[in-house]
């Protein structure tokens, strides 16, 4: 697919989205939140759903969560401008409540679409109903947390990095390290080998390979004793 071809493609998925009535939530909502960023990202970012602010710009991650992801993307050398940046769910739950069941079904052909079209290397999966959703496992967030796995998305095999979710890191110090910790990962997953080509087992222990920290540098001591 041409880039060309791929932004139309997305500009048709938005205005389907815009118009979405397959859950109740279009009928509470300001309006649908399609997702932003760039269309040839590497690198997807999945939230949970909209919060108060990103259903009244109809933009994702624009509040004290948006915020410190900026922060964390700049920490790796990457900005808003490089990822694209969605959620499972395209509106707004009232008074921001969790995501039912039915909704995440309603909406779930969206996102996996967006996977699709975008065709990223990387899917991050921000919190516990993304990263459930994605990886198809029902283990908690805190478990898988940090840790590379390789899926088919959309068609498309893909590294998908569990991480926890900005606003879990904005009430927390210790999750908030964890997931700087966490994002550190990301370059080493844009510069190795991509996911596909061997099975997937394999491709998963390169991928965990890939994102395991460097061994530490010798002391001065190692050195002479080596000679």
């Amino acid at each position: 697919m041409t880039p060309e071809e791929r932004r139309a493609k997305l500009i048709e998925l938005f205005e389907e989205v815009k118009a979405c009535t397959r859950c109740p939530l279009h009928e509470t909502r300001t309006q649908a939140v399609f997702g932003a960023g760039d269309a040839d990202a590497e690198v997807m970012f999945v939230g949970e759903a909209p919060g108060a602010e990103e259903d009244r710009q109809g933009l994702p991650f624009v509040g004290r969560a948006g915020q410190l992801l900026n922060q964390m993307l700049g920490e790796v050398g990457l900005s808003r401008e490089d990822v694209f940046i969605a959620n499972v769910l395209k509106s707004r739950p009232p008074g921001n409540r969790d995501p039912q069941p039915g909704e995440i079904e309603a909406c779930k052909p969206y996102l996996f679409e967006q996977v699709r079209l975008i065709e990223p290397r990387v899917v991050c999966t921000l919190g516990n109903f993304a990263t459930k959703l994605l990886s198809g496992n029902p283990a908690g967030i805190t478990r898988v947390r940090g840790t590379p796995q390789v899926h088919e998305l959309g068609g498309r095999t893909v590294f998908l990095l569990p991480l926890f979710h900005p606003a879990a890191a904005l009430r927390t110090p210790r999750v908030k390290e964890q997931l700087r910790a966490d994002f550190d990962l990301l370059p080493r997953l844009l510069a190795g080998p991509p996911p596909g080509g061997a099975p997937p087992e394999e491709q998963e222990i390169a991928a965990q390979e890939a994102a395991a920290p460097p061994p530490p540098e010798p002391s001065a001591d190692q050195l002479d004793f080596f000679g």
